[in-house]
């Protein structure tokens, strides 16, 4: 059985969200705002198991972070826990990319009173709040940026966002409305889960074999470490650079991402 409330200490919620519109939005801000997206087991050799026992011990037993896979089922498990009719859907990412790619991206299509919205817990590129699925509906992220649901002859529903960059995928003058995934509404099963999961910690072509990636939504802004680049932005300003230590590196997993690792798996990373 779900374990709610470890998971609501997790996000360091004091109380059950209600089963409505609200509590969607801050069920999935604490959650984005308490656990990082980060691939470390995929660099680290290890794989990546989603099912809801393995996902539930890591994300919050061991107090580490994940990617999409790991992040959705966690939601998608408390949304039931809380009493949500919820089900995933796959999703292709653009953000950085210019040909369409897999579907190696999972969110959440919640029903709340006949009405359906997206959630999404785990998008390590960018931070959506929950949105209407309905064509042009937008909603502003704790960054400032804003977002946009629109309808797709090819692909079903885009979502977009606009607004200063905070992935690396992105350069700085990239400032208007850039393409972050498409999705579709078809009933997705474990097995198509688990087949997306498979290619996007596997694959060469993945991002997720080939960069290290960690990022967390800030109150007001957002933090990205995809190798050894920092990039945060908030109502404050954007900073950037690159870290050359292995030191500063395994202090700023820590003190940011809330990630600690060990002086061995840092090596074992191959960045420095």
């Amino acid at each position: 059985m779900f374990d709610l409330t470890a998971y609501l200490a997790r996000l360091d919620l004091p109380e059950t969200p209600t089963a409505d519109v609200e509590g969607l939005a801050a069920l999935q801000r604490a959650h984005r705002l308490a656990i990082p997206f980060e691939n470390l087991d995929v660099k680290l050799g290890r794989g990546v198991a989603i099912d809801s026992a393995s996902v539930f011990d890591k994300l919050v037993t061991r107090r580490r972070g994940g990617y999409c896979f790991e992040q959705n089922r966690l939601l998608l498990d408390a949304l039931a826990a809380i009493g949500f009719t919820a089900r995933p859907l796959l999703a292709r990412v653009w953000l950085g990319m210019t040909e369409p790619q897999p579907l190696t991206h999972t969110l959440s299509l919640v029903t709340i009173d006949s009405r359906e919205w997206i959630a999404d817990a785990g998008f390590g590129g960018s931070y959506a709040p929950i949105l209407p699925l309905e064509d042009g509906a937008e909603a502003e992220a704790p960054d400032g940026s804003r977002h946009r649901l629109e309808r797709h002859d090819d692909y079903g529903w885009m979502l977009l966002r606009a607004g200063v960059p905070v992935s690396t995928t992105t350069s700085a003058d990239q400032l208007g409305w850039q393409r972050q995934y498409s999705f579709d509404l078809r009933t997705v099963y474990d097995s198509d889960l688990a087949a997306g999961n498979w290619w996007t910690s596997t694959a060469p072509e993945s991002r997720f074999t080939q960069l290290v990636i960690a990022s967390i939504v800030l109150p007001f802004g957002f933090a990205t470490l995809v190798d050894r680049n920092y990039r945060r932005h908030s109502s404050e300003g954007t900073t950037s650079g690159e870290i050359t230590d292995p030191r500063v590196y395994r202090i700023r997993m820590s003190l940011m991402f809330g990630i600690d690792l060990t002086v061995e798996e840092i090596a074992e990373l191959a960045l420095f």
